[in-house]
């Protein structure tokens, strides 16, 4: 089984982060529900006890037990020591057990794939990474397969069956990307009409997602990222082209076409003209300027933490993506009143922390009169936030609640 991004019942990333007013039901034929409500507030919250889960979601301590004797039964939860208080039994908290299902993704991008395996938490439990000169469809969907095959077995016996999904991080319309790529139209045209996720669907017994690459990574942030942030926020990813999310009540936004906060287009002024972020703010305008001077590419997209560029490629580049930003970043400040702004990529932790630093500097002093310049802070999830946000489409969609389930009041 294959789903979209903008399938109509896909689990919303989002509804994780909200669980203050979150109510369960004690009908009967919505153990489903009540399940993923549980295992979404000891996820988010702790190791918690049953009563306390009784509190915090209005169902009755005997339902609440019915469900964690049998999430504990399925290797979901475990106990942990009780805890006596002054009077009664003690409690027993339970807790999410980082191994009851794991999780694979596929980030595909413009000039390596990743496909990675992690836990409940995001912990990344193997992975399997290819350099390219450009995707085609054939080689992605090979890739996937013989990646997927090696990580499952890298599992022991007892836990491969736990295995709950797929999730593929890609780039929308690759087949317009023949020219930034240097490559011939013909390269690419195979993209077109193509939809790789029912293909590797096809040989496993689970199901296999699918979302825009840069929505994946804001996705990322939601998911296993610090949960101390705020509820609304403008999310930046600076991969080979800049991209962007927005999450909007701790939900993100993908909007109709699964596409929505395409940051990477909005218009700018650069080198006095009217160009797109993309062009200024995105890794491949740092691969030609390195190749322009004789240096190497390679290792740009092989490991972020191996960069060795000359300052004075770099230099220039961070100018440009800095200016870009900011521009970007007061554009969308008009629309939605964000007070935080996250960027985050396919880089080096401190080329990251000085693209943050310089962005904060040059907005307070380009910020437009009648905005809040809003606070710029670097993502917490890094160069893998692709894949891992991949990884979170099968988490939230098969254990956990989507927005609608916790209800205001």
């Amino acid at each position: 089984m294959a789903r979209r991004d903008n399938d109509t019942d896909t689990a919303e990333d989002g509804g994780v982060a909200r669980v203050e007013g979150a109510r369960g039901t004690n009908q009967s034929g919505v153990r489903a529900h009540n399940e993923r409500l549980v295992m979404t507030l000891v996820r988010q919250m702790g190791p918690l006890a049953k009563a306390e889960i009784a509190r915090l979601t209005g169902l009755s301590a005997q339902t609440v037990s019915v469900i964690m004797r049998g999430l504990e039964a399925d290797g979901l939860l475990k106990k942990g020591a009780p805890v006596r208080g002054k009077v009664g039994q003690p409690s027993v908290p339970m807790s999410i057990a980082r191994d009851g299902a794991f999780f694979l993704g596929l980030k595909v991008g413009r000039r390596s794939l990743d496909l990675i395996l992690t836990d409940f938490h995001g912990n990344v439990k193997g992975r399997r990474h290819m350099v390219h000169r450009y995707p085609n469809p054939d080689g992605v969907v090979d890739f996937a397969n013989r990646s997927i095959a090696e990580l499952i077995a890298s599992l022991p016996k007892t836990q491969r069956a736990r295995v709950a999904g797929l999730g593929i991080a890609i780039p929308f319309r690759l087949h317009d990307w023949a020219g930034p790529l240097g490559v011939a139209p013909e390269d690419m045209a195979a993209w077109k009409g193509r939809d790789i996720a029912p293909e590797i669907a096809e040989g496993w017994d689970f199901p296999v997602y699918l979302r825009n690459d840069a929505s994946a990574a804001c996705g990322a942030e939601l998911v296993f990222g610090d949960q101390n942030r705020p509820r609304d926020f403008l999310y930046f990813f600076i991969g080979f082209f800049v991209g962007g999310g927005m999450v909007l009540d701790n939900t993100l936004y993908t909007g109709r076409t699964g596409n929505a906060a395409a940051l990477g287009s909005l218009p700018i002024l650069a080198d006095g003209r009217v160009r797109q972020l993309v062009d200024v703010a995105s890794l491949i305008s740092l691969e030609q300027l390195a190749a322009a001077q004789g240096g190497a590419t390679e290792m740009i997209w092989d490991d972020p933490s191996s960069w060795q560029i000359d300052p004075d490629v770099l230099e220039p580049w961070l100018q440009r993506a800095v200016a870009g930003l900011a521009q970007a970043i007061l554009s969308a400040a008009c629309i939605v009143d964000f007070d935080t702004v996250m960027i985050d990529g396919w880089l080096p932790p401190e080329v990251r922390a000085e693209i943050v630093a310089r962005v904060q500097r040059q907005l307070q002093e380009d910020g437009l009169p009648g905005i809040e310049v809003p606070q710029v802070r670097a993502g917490t999830i890094g160069p893998d936030a692709r894949a891992l946000g991949a990884a979170s489409l099968p988490l939230s969609d098969r254990f956990l609640v989507d927005r609608t389930a916790f209800l205001k009041g």
